[in-house]
């Protein structure tokens, strides 16, 4: 810096030291007397309402119908359309709801092995056509229950049917569901099923809720008017979509019943291996050695005690517990053991007895089918059979009985003395956090009043 600027900066900096208060009030000032002239000067600016106005008008001449119909067809559409097969669904008749129209496709789907299995067996399959604007088949998927029942819990069955490279090809995997889980509530006026109705449960977890719950309360003797319910449950999805078998429910993840005044408690809970059950609020199993029943729900139309029999008219004492259900309705194994007899027994009709540990063994009478053999190892809940009439029956109906060391004992009794294991102590940590979890939800499910809701 030259000499003489350098002097000039050094009185500038001098003179704003020793004046500084003056400076600072000049600039107060100043500022505010630009904030004055700008009040006086604002009221002079002209008021837009008095401003001229101006309409201009432009025609549009819109382009010919011909050449907007040129351009959307040059784009190319696809529609989807989604329906539920009927048993007596053909090809044609399927892709006419689905509004398909493709005679090569149709045929693939007849006699291919793989794809025709869209139009056999039961019906209740979830469909989804893509097609072109004319109706020509792009692509269908079509979802249904796993074929291996071991699986039908956790996954479906997806079918695909799709043009590649000129030829059609079906492919067919299984895939897992997701889930969502849902909460509902209500109050017991007649009966159990009578109450989900209202609540709009599906009866698949009305089923669940009776099962859960069978050795804590008698759901033919012990329900009362007033008996309250909140529930836990969850619904499964096929590809995002609700499945439309089984009314869409999976399992039942917790559970609070009210029966005379006394609060019974259900929580699912898996271990590290996967295998789950469910547990009262104190780890307590709810899984007993032995079921309330060998149906999953049914009335008892005979109990064990002295009766008239209903063939020889004679009062003699019964020493099982008979239950009225439709022939062919699934019977279970109770608990844990293996097949010691399995097949015609005199009165009996079609008889399976279990042998379970500690001297203990079932019989299952009158059956109308028997799907387990001679020293077949069974696991509690697993089918083994079907109601039916065989036998000395009046109709169709399963005669049960339980005996300890030879001696006839009532099922019913014995179903809610038998042993329970409680949770393992390594798992009650993550067990009291999956309980305080389910706690929240279900006191949110108390408010519902009969109404269900979703939760993402």
């Amino acid at each position: 810096m030259k000499p003489a600027a350098q002097r000039a900066l050094q009185s500038l900096q001098a003179f704003s030291r020793q004046h500084r208060r003056t400076l600072v009030a000049g600039a107060v000032v100043l500022m505010a007397g630009f904030g004055i002239t700008a009040v006086a000067v604002a009221p002079l600016a002209p008021d837009a309402a008095s401003l001229p106005k101006r309409v201009v008008t432009e025609a549009l001449v819109p382009q010919g119908v011909e050449s907007q119909l040129a351009e959307l067809a040059l784009q190319e559409l696809t529609l989807t359309r989604s329906d539920i097969t009927r048993g007596t669904d053909t090809a044609e008749a399927l892709f006419a709801r689905l509004g398909v129209r493709d005679p090569e496709a149709a045929s693939f789907i007849r006699t291919d092995a793989t794809a025709r299995r869209l139009i056999t067996g039961r019906g209740g399959k979830m469909v989804r056509a893509d097609t072109d604007s004319f109706g020509s088949l792009r692509e269908l998927v079509a979802r249904f229950p796993a074929e291996n029942s071991e699986l039908a819990r956790t996954h479906f069955t997806r079918l695909t049917v799709s043009r590649i490279d000129g030829r059609w090809l079906a492919r067919l995997e299984t895939a897992p569901f997701t889930t969502q889980a849902r909460l509902s509530s209500g109050s017991i006026r007649s009966s159990l099923f009578a109450a989900t109705d209202e609540s709009g449960l599906p009866d698949a977890v009305a089923v669940q809720l009776a099962d859960i719950f069978s050795t804590d309360i008698d759901f033919h003797r012990e329900l009362r008017k007033g008996d309250t319910f909140s529930v836990v449950y969850e619904a499964l999805l096929a590809d995002g979509e609700p499945v439309a078998w089984n009314e869409g429910a999976g399992r039942v993840l917790a559970a609070e019943f009210v029966n005379a005044g006394r609060e019974h408690h259900a929580v699912w809970f898996a271990g590290a291996d996967g295998k789950g059950a469910y547990y009262g609020l104190d780890g307590s199993s709810k899984r007993r050695a032995f079921l309330a029943s060998p149906l999953e729900f049914s009335r008892v139309t005979s109990g064990f005690a002295m009766r008239i029999h209903p063939i020889f008219q004679t009062r003699r004492a019964h020493l099982g517990v008979d239950y009225g259900a439709p022939t062919g309705t699934p019977v279970r194994v109770v608990g844990d053991g293996v097949v010691d007899y399995a097949g015609r027994q005199n009165g009996y009709g079609n008889v399976i007895e279990v042998r379970h540990p500690n001297n203990r063994t079932t019989l299952y009478a009158h059956l109308s089918r028997i799907d387990v053999r001679k020293g077949q190892r069974v696991e509690q809940g697993q089918r083994i059979g079907a109601v039916g009439a065989t036998g000395w029956a009046t109709g169709p109906h399963l005669h049960f009985e339980f005996r300890v060391n030879g001696q006839h004992q009532d099922p019913l009794r014995v179903a809610k003395a038998s042993e329970s294991r409680p949770i393992e102590s390594g798992l009650r940590p993550q067990f009291q956090e999956r309980v305080a979890a389910v706690q929240v939800k279900l006191q949110a499910a108390e408010t519902l009043g009969g109404a269900r809701v979703r939760m993402e």
